[in-house]
């Protein structure tokens, strides 16, 4: 719905350029310039957006062979709401692989989450955050290569080198 929801329409376009036919479901728009802008391109690119989630399980895996999720970012707190919880749930019984951007949704940013949402892949925007330790899944990327040294000094962050001129990098 925030920020995460606007980088997986980010991610959309990216996977569009690429020749991935993807497809969005976004269902709380925030009413702000940028993320107007985010959908527009989606839909100028021709990317579907769902008008509602598809609650069987078995239909995503018969429809797709990704699915990305961008529902909730770092700085989620409380409790997961509908129609949150609904999709989360299904997310859990879904066989296709699960790409998280940042942080896998309904985890606590430091403690990560036993049980819920287990992607196969997470993508750590400009640094792992604390839960990726709990991260068990096939795949850890890192992308983002853009901390100055100077904030990686303030905040203590061993980031690790960028091979050549790559901005993303194979963590696991």
């Amino acid at each position: 719905p925030g920020n995460n929801g606007g980088d997986g329409l980010v991610c959309a376009r990216h996977l569009k350029m690429f020749g991935y036919e993807p497809t969005v479901y976004y269902p709380k728009r925030p009413n702000k310039p940028l993320f107007e802008g985010l959908t527009t391109q989606c839909q100028k690119m021709d990317i579907p957006f769902l008008p509602e989630f598809p609650a069987e399980a078995a239909l995503i895996n018969e429809l797709y062979g990704l699915v990305v999720d961008a529902i909730f970012g770092f700085s989620f707190k409380g409790a997961v709401r509908e129609p949150f919880g609904s999709i989360l749930s299904t997310l859990e019984r879904i066989t296709v692989p699960i790409a998280s951007i940042d942080i896998p949704s309904g985890w606590d940013v430091e403690k990560g989450k036993a049980d819920g949402l287990q992607p196969d892949m997470l993508i750590s925007l400009t640094a792992p955050k604390k839960a990726a330790m709990y991260f068990g899944g096939r795949y850890h990327f890192l992308g983002g290569r853009f901390v100055p040294a100077a904030l990686q000094e303030k905040y203590a962050l061993n980031l690790p080198p960028y091979p050549e001129t790559d901005c993303v990098l194979q963590l696991t």
